[in-house]
């Protein structure tokens, strides 16, 4: 069943507030990427308050990864999450850091050169929604804050649970929508007058980062994200939310 969010019937879809047509929105995202890829953990840590890697810890925790597992990290960027599950897996087991932009790629390989965590991690430049894997191969996929950037988000979903292990499981860690509407009237006032002035000074880009709180307003709420999960074929599925609902971490089986 197709989500409304994702739902084309004149070939456009949503680039934050604008609608561009399918076919040119990989293109629009990846000029975003190149643009951050230097400063983007630096970016992430000024934005979060340094809260998204207590956000990814968590996620970590859910994953229930063990040693000789095979972890896919979709839209893993920068190698953060790569690195922690390169040590949960150990020397038998593989992490798989996946990106379809090239720039955040290879920031993210020197990072894990740079830590000596290359030994058991492969680097694959791949959409979410075409997934170069075999069908039954991964244990556990993450994708952290990636999902609202993918066009089809139902037929990535749908490539993720194909490449999944039976028992393996999906965790998406994407921004969502605050429980309080007072919260919600504070991060939307925050999200659109500071992110775009912290761009233009680290980055020297307020546009991308104008994208961002836009394309997180587009992406799906907790519910509808589940919905989508679950049509997707996974079961066992639920959410949680943290920080007030500003993010929040989907989880799924692959039955």
């Amino acid at each position: 069943m197709m989500s409304t969010h994702d739902k084309v019937t004149d070939d456009t879809t949503d680039f934050g507030f604008e609608r561009v047509k399918t076919g040119e929105k990989a293109g629009r995202v990846r000029e975003v990427f190149d643009s951050v890829a230097a400063r983007y953990d630096v970016m992430n840590d000024l934005m979060s308050g340094g809260m998204h890697r207590l956000w990814k810890r968590f996620t970590i925790e859910l994953s229930a990864v063990r040693p000789g597992q095979t972890v896919l990290d979709i839209a893993g960027g920068t190698g953060d999450l790569a690195a922690k599950f390169s040590k949960l897996v150990g020397a038998d087991g593989h992490v798989v850091l996946a990106d379809i932009n090239s720039a955040m790629l290879s920031v993210g390989r020197d990072r894990l050169i740079d830590k000596g965590a290359l030994s058991n991690i492969s680097v694959v430049q791949a959409d979410a929604q075409y997934l170069p894997f075999e069908d039954n191969s991964i244990d556990c996929i993450t994708i952290a804050f990636g999902l609202r950037n993918v066009t089809d988000k139902n037929k990535a979903l749908a490539s993720m649970h194909r490449v999944l292990k039976p028992g393996g499981r999906l965790l998406v860690l994407e921004f969502s929508k605050p429980v309080s509407p007072l919260l919600s009237k504070i991060y939307d006032t925050y999200s659109f007058s500071a992110l775009p002035v912290m761009g233009k000074i680290i980055t020297d880009d307020s546009d991308s980062y104008r994208y961002l709180a836009e394309s997180i307003r587009k992406h799906p709420d907790q519910d509808t994200l589940l919905n989508m999960v679950e049509d997707a074929g996974f079961v066992d599925c639920r959410y949680h939310n943290m920080t007030g609902g500003i993010v929040a971490v989907h989880r799924g089986i692959k039955g």
